[in-house]
Order: structure tokens, then sequence, then C-alpha cells
């Protein structure tokens, strides 16, 4: 039974956008699968499920291949190390890092190609992150934030 289950979760999301646990439970609840938050938690976790960004929305669950998780990994990893807030004003997005790691939470910021994003520019401690429109600014920070929550309940 687990081994179908965890075949199915693999199948949903790779053909599904999967941004929380709940549209995952719901989805193999459709699917024949009468199971708990805890044991869908339990399966994220065996299948190594990692969240990534998506380049219109929240962050979505993706199966961690070693190239993605490499890619995709690292930046979780940097913004899960070092982020500590997020602000948006105008077509900007200021990310408050702690000391000495601004310019990685930049680098990561830029290498995931998001949309909207123009740019960043990096300090000790902070990310300034110039984005095409204040709409785009507001959508990075949602995007930052749902990153560093695990869940698309950032708003």
């Amino acid at each position: 039974m687990k081994k179908k289950r965890h075949a199915l979760i693999l199948q949903l999301v790779q053909s599904h956008e999967i941004t929380t646990q709940e549209e995952l439970l719901g989805l193999l609840r459709e699917n024949g699968f009468d199971v708990t938050q805890a044991t869908v938690s339990r399966d994220i976790k065996e299948l190594r499920l990692v969240k990534t960004p998506s380049k219109n929305g929240p962050a979505k669950y993706a199966v961690s291949e070693r190239e993605s998780e490499g890619r995709f990994g690292k930046f979780y990893e940097i913004f899960s190390r070092s982020v500590l807030s997020t602000d948006s004003a105008g077509n900007l997005c200021a990310v408050k890092c702690y000391a000495g790691t601004g310019n990685a939470a930049g680098a990561a910021i830029d290498a995931m190609e998001l949309s909207g994003v123009v740019g960043s520019l990096a300090g000790d401690d902070t990310v300034f992150v110039l984005c095409r429109t204040p709409e785009d600014a507001v959508r990075l920070k949602k995007q930052i934030d749902t990153m560093l929550s695990g869940e698309s309940n950032a708003q």
C-alpha cells in the first residue's frame, strides 16, 4: 500500500503544481487513499520532496533529483539559513539577512531566474531586488516568504 501511495505521490507532484500538504492530501483522497496529514508529511520526508520556486506563483513540491536538488536545494538552503524577513515598497523587495549572508542570498535570487525580477543589489545583511512592477515585488515577497515557511499560506 505504501509503495503504491509513494508512486502516486511522485506522479502527482510531476503532473500538478502542488503547493501545500493539504493539496496533496486532497489529491490522494481523490485517488482512493484515505490518509492523514501526518502520513502525508512523513511521505514527503521519505520521498525527499523539496519545495522549489515556480516562475509565476508560490513554491511547489518537486522530486529532488540529483541535478534539481543540487540547484534548487542549494538556493533553498541559502535562504533557510540566511534570510530573516522580507518587505516590499514600490517595485523593490527588501530581503533582510543575517550579517554576512546578503551576497549569497542575492546570488541565489539571481540564479533562480524568477519572473518579474530585473536584478538584485546585495550588501552585508540586506538584498534589494528590483522588480519590473510593484505587483512583481509583492509577488516576490510572497514567494520568498513561502519558501521560508515551507507552505503557501504566506500572503
